[in-house]
């Protein structure tokens, strides 16, 4: 019987799953896949809790969320993949000197479609000082919206992901400002499951980290153009020459883990995050949430 495996959104900085698919790993350890996407990124987890589908992935922030509205709902991440904030600040004009207290003077479009971006942001202005309450914001448009948006000047600044960052500088319409990924490990996006089919089916799912892992070193060693090609399948709409600016980018940030090991570090600085906007309360231990033990035996068996 196969995996359903859900995808949470369709995102660019989920190369590394994509490339798996595209290269049969899963296939060649094994395992079958049945592919799906959630219909919106706030019923990814709840799909899983219902038995709708048996893998996500996504991030471990829908996780501790699920545990605060369903408690006991058993849900474990158990294998990480983007390790580092994926997204950007861009505005109009070039500044090299940008700081974030920058941003009291600035109107700010954020994130809406989902609520990660922001809860991560917000926790990086409150250690900067600034109180995120007191800036400008613009937190009801899409990234889409926001990026014309910029362009037109009715914004000065937008947080987004690529592949609108490669975008607006493609069209001289945006600099980036700010990078996420460089504040250091933020734990963004793993498998999760619950525990009960990491029992039942358990070396199926170990089957899919070795899959995962040896894309993992694949992604290490090759350049941008080539992970681009692989993956260009699922990003019909992007012309091929974004797809590889955005990863070479995304490589030069250290976005992807090379191994599927879940940090600590990474964990309790997502965790900090959603604690200190309030959005979870105190958050779920590591020792609930994830689970290494399967990414550690493929970590034992690798060369």
């Amino acid at each position: 019987m196969a995996i359903k495996l859900q995808e949470t959104l369709r995102g660019v900085f989920y190369a590394p799953f994509y490339a798996t698919m595209a290269r049969n790993a899963f296939a060649e350890e094994g395992v079958e896949i049945e592919f799906v996407s959630s219909p919106r990124p706030q019923e990814a987890a709840r799909r899983l809790v219902d038995g709708v589908v048996d893998v996500c992935w996504g991030g471990p922030m829908r996780v501790m969320e699920t545990y605060a509205q369903i408690p006991g709902c058993d849900i474990v991440s158990f294998a990480e993949v983007v390790t580092r904030d994926p997204f950007m600040l861009i505005g109009r004009e070039p500044r090299p000197g940008f700081a974030l207290a920058d941003l009291r003077d600035l109107t700010l479009a954020s994130v809406s479609e989902v609520p990660t971006p922001w809860l991560c942001l917000q926790h990086d202005l409150r250690e900067a000082g600034i109180d995120p309450a007191s800036l400008r914001r613009i937190a009801d448009r899409t990234m889409a919206e926001n990026a014309a948006a910029l362009k037109v000047g009715t914004v000065d600044v937008i947080q987004a992901f690529e592949p609108f960052p490669s975008l607006l500088e493609a069209e001289g319409a945006g600099h980036v400002w700010y990078e996420a990924a460089r504040r250091g490990p933020t734990s963004y996006t793993s498998f999760y499951t619950r525990r009960d089919l990491m029992t039942a089916r358990r070396d199926e799912l170990r089957a899919m980290v070795r899959a995962i892992a040896k894309t993992q070193r694949w992604i290490a060693g090759v350049d941008a153009a080539t992970i681009a090609r692989t993956v260009a399948r699922y990003f019909p709409d992007l012309p091929e020459t974004i797809l590889e600016r955005a990863y070479r980018r995304y490589k030069a940030q250290g976005i992807w883990n090379t191994v599927p090991v879940l940090s600590r570090a990474g964990y309790d600085r997502l965790r900090d995050s959603m604690v200190s906007a309030r959005y979870v309360d105190p958050g779920t231990p590591f020792e609930i949430a994830v689970d290494n033990s399967l990414a550690e035996e493929i970590v034992a068996e690798a060369p």
